[in-house]
């Protein structure tokens, strides 16, 4: 997640959302997805019973051991320390790392570090109240996650767990690194916080540009367009400030639509978390709707046109996972679609 703090909504702006349509978008060519880096590493080893005195991010004493068991586990399937953190963020977010011999509401028959499911799938009872066993059960369900390496660690764990909330984990995920690194005494190189560019496991997939640098904010269909509507959350009458793309769904690639600096990127009230670029010549572009794990800039960094700066999500006042775009033009809303057919983006 970027480090921003929480920005406020340019006063008049309404934040709005999906209601489905029938246009398609027609992007300018295709690139294939390229990762932004390798953030696998080589396995991580750890002693349960050689394990800091204190307390880490929170943990101690029998819960550090038992990420010391976990990580142990994946060494002994020679998992990478981006999948052993993983694993070790997937149990805080389940048991707090404890050995739990109880389920909650969603799962009553869910047991141990990873609140595994009675369901033939994790082995016996007494597999899954064994922190070995059910770690070693979690990572060779983890381990056959096809490029798994190009998704954020929190859609790794859903994949694996099935979690009713697919970003159930990635509030663990500083914590993990902090007590993987503590317990083991080694360095991870992974990134803190879900955004940014370095070692994130999330995918960096660039838009297509035309010849002036100009690229689609998100993939079609556009599913809602400027103008006035009923909103479909609050059942009122009222202006769509922007156009809604979208974006092939949940995690899809967002795009900066031209050169230009991030000036938001952040919480903003209804638009749940949103990132503004400014291109210059009173331009300013925005984009609205993602999850915390979705904004992949901060404040400051420059972009280029295709640069993918975020992931569609559904955060705010919305319905579901899509892009909400707006464009401002010497400080006036003006139509999305209008304004990007001016400078030949076709939709």
């Amino acid at each position: 997640m970027s480090s921003s703090k929480a920005l406020p909504v340019v006063a008049g702006l309404v934040p709005l959302s999906v209601i489905g349509g029938v246009l398609g978008m027609l992007l300018l060519g295709s690139q294939e997805a390229e990762a932004s880096c390798t953030p696998t590493g080589a396995s991580l080893q750890a002693d349960p019973a050689s394990v800091p005195a204190g307390v880490v991010a929170g943990y101690s004493g029998e819960q550090l051991a038992n990420a010391a068991v976990i990580l142990r586990a994946g060494a002994d399937l020679e998992a990478g320390a981006r999948d052993q953190a993983i694993a070790v963020m997937t149990a805080m977010g389940e048991s707090g790392l404890r050995v739990i011999d109880h389920g909650d509401a969603a799962g009553p028959d869910s047991r141990g570090l990873f609140q595994q499911r009675d369901n033939g799938a994790w082995g016996s009872y007494a597999d899954r109240m064994d922190p070995y066993t059910s770690a070693t059960s979690f990572y060779r369900a983890m381990l056959a996650i096809p490029e798994r390496e190009g998704l954020a660690p929190t859609i790794v764990a859903h994949r694996t767990q099935r979690n009713a909330d697919p970003f159930h984990y990635e509030r663990y995920w500083d914590a993990a690194l902090e007590v993987v690194e503590a317990v083991t005494g080694t360095t991870t190189g992974l990134t803190t916080g879900t955004g940014g560019t370095s070692c994130t496991g999330i995918a960096s997939v660039p838009g297509a540009v035309n010849p002036a640098g100009w690229s689609a904010p998100a993939a079609g269909p556009v599913t809602s367009g400027f103008g006035m509507r009923l909103h479909p959350v609050h059942k009122e009458w009222r202006l769509h400030a922007g156009t809604d793309f979208n974006g092939g769904g949940c995690n899809g690639p967002i795009w900066s639509v031209n050169d230009g600096v991030v000036t938001i990127a952040g919480p903003a009230g209804g638009y749940g978390n949103v990132i503004e670029v400014d291109h210059g010549g009173g331009l300013r572009t925005r984009y609205a709707h993602m999850y915390n794990n979705g904004v992949l800039v901060d404040v400051g960094d420059q972009v280029t046109g295709g640069q993918q700066i975020g992931l569609v999500g559904s955060s705010g006042v919305s319905t579901g996972c899509h892009l909400h775009f707006e464009t401002y033009l010497n400080g006036e809303l003006v139509d999305p679609m209008a304004y990007l057919a001016s400078v030949g983006v076709s939709l």
